[in-house]
């Protein structure tokens, strides 16, 4: 009979564990599988991912409503730009109640009173109400958290000392919001036709409500809250003034680029094809994900103003697969774009105020995207040829990158990140 393993202690002879030198667990290969192996993340990233569907099906549902029961895409595109520019205004503010209260305690009643007002418009619509109360609920009830900003601070809370992982991490964030464009006007085009015209709104609030419950239940990896500071805004921090005038220029992009296409094709299909654009992006940011290197933000711009050229040559042919496919190149230049910015923004941004700063980034964006649905739905109503809308996306492209020439946007961020590391 063998006998056991015997090992000394203070207290005598004890038995010894049976395995000694058992090697230590090894972390998976890849580094996306890196990223979710650390414990809650999944959750929360589940939860994020639902309440951030409805932010692809928001904006495509709300113009195909509103054209369907006023019959101008001009309207259609003038109110969602009124609920983009409120709540521009109003981002910033709730950010900042996040930072100092937490994301559970101010996400959750912010989000219940945005989908009362949704639930409002359609009302409104259904009964086709005068303009100016669509316009009112509209302004009224957007109070929209930032779930992404929410769930990038918790991997920049999480992550603070492994910039790689949270290179990785924002690259996924970025893939994860293409992923919701992607999808998000697929499904409200499908809803909207199979249904009726209201439906694609009201599933996109009933989404959003939920996605926000289930992600503010995770409080294990919620940031603490952070101590109140004097310190004045972050859009006060040097450097973060022009960096967001880029966003202003790039969410023209996006918000000229969705209205311009919904009118061009005009049909069940403009859902599928516009995802296409998402599509690009996705693949691009999952790639660019991988990267150990990050490129400058101005040779993203310049490689999204080459791009989106694509779509107004493919629309020049009259061609619907020419213009999927002008799409689906023109859109692996957003997510490198974007994953470089708020990089940026995470750099020049106080930890304290980190919410607050990537607020103030999709607030510029928020902004641009809304003048770009206004003057998308303009040129959809005023062109004066089909494809003539599809100058606009490529005009304000090269005005980002423009800005970002100039203001030399970036340097003061790297400059920044060298005094840090050598304090």
């Amino acid at each position: 009979m063998p006998q056991p393993d015997l090992t000394l202690t203070p207290a005598g002879p004890a038995l010894a564990p049976r395995y000694r030198d058992r090697a230590p667990r090894a972390l998976p290969a890849g580094p996306y599988l890196r990223l979710f192996s650390r414990p809650g993340t999944r959750a929360f990233t589940a939860g994020n991912l639902i309440a951030r569907l409805p932010m692809g099906m928001f904006g495509v549902s709300a113009v195909i409503m509103i054209s369907a029961a006023y019959g101008s895409y001009a309207l259609a595109g003038a109110v969602t730009a009124t609920g983009l520019a409120v709540g521009s205004v109003t981002g910033p503010l709730i950010a900042r109640l996040v930072d100092r209260y937490g994301q559970a305690r101010i996400a959750v009643p912010a989000t219940a009173y945005t989908v009362l007002g949704t639930v409002i418009l359609v009302l409104c619509v259904h009964a086709k109400a005068p303009v100016w109360a669509l316009f009112l609920t509209t302004a009224l009830t957007a109070t929209t958290p930032n779930t992404g900003g929410m769930s990038r601070a918790r991997w920049a809370h999480l992550l603070r000392d492994d910039p790689d992982a949270l290179h990785t991490a924002n690259a996924f964030e970025q893939a994860a919001d293409e992923l919701c464009y992607m999808l998000g006007p697929v499904l409200a085009a499908i809803l909207c036709s199979a249904l009726f015209p209201e439906a694609g709104t009201l599933t996109a609030g009933a989404l959003f409500l939920g996605g926000v419950l289930l992600f503010a239940t995770q409080r294990s990896t919620e940031p603490p809250v952070a101590p109140r500071t004097t310190a004045g805004s972050p859009l006060r921090t040097p450097g973060m003034a022009p960096l967001l005038a880029v966003f202003l220029a790039t969410g023209a992009v996006f918000g000229s680029m969705e209205v311009v296409t919904l009118a061009y094709v005009d049909g069940p299909v403009a859902g599928p094809i516009l995802a296409l654009q998402a599509a690009g992006s996705f693949a691009a940011g999952l790639l660019y994900g991988r990267a150990r290197r990050t490129a400058r933000l101005r040779t993203c711009l310049a490689a999204m103003t080459v791009l989106m050229a694509m779509p107004l040559l493919a629309a020049s042919t009259g061609s619907l697969p020419a213009l999927a496919a002008g799409l689906l190149v023109a859109g692996m230049a957003t997510a490198p774009t974007m994953v470089t910015g708020m990089g940026l923004v995470q750099r020049l941004t106080p930890p304290a105020q980190l919410n607050e700063g990537m607020s103030l980034a999709v607030t510029a964006l928020l902004a641009g995207i809304a003048a770009g649905s206004a003057t998308g739905g303009w040129a959809a109503d005023h062109a004066p040829f089909a494809s003539f809308g599809f100058l606009i996306p490529t005009t304000a492209a090269a005005t980002a990158l423009t800005l970002c020439t100039t203001a030399r946007v970036g340097r003061r961020a790297g400059r920044g990140r060298e005094e840090r590391a050598r304090a």
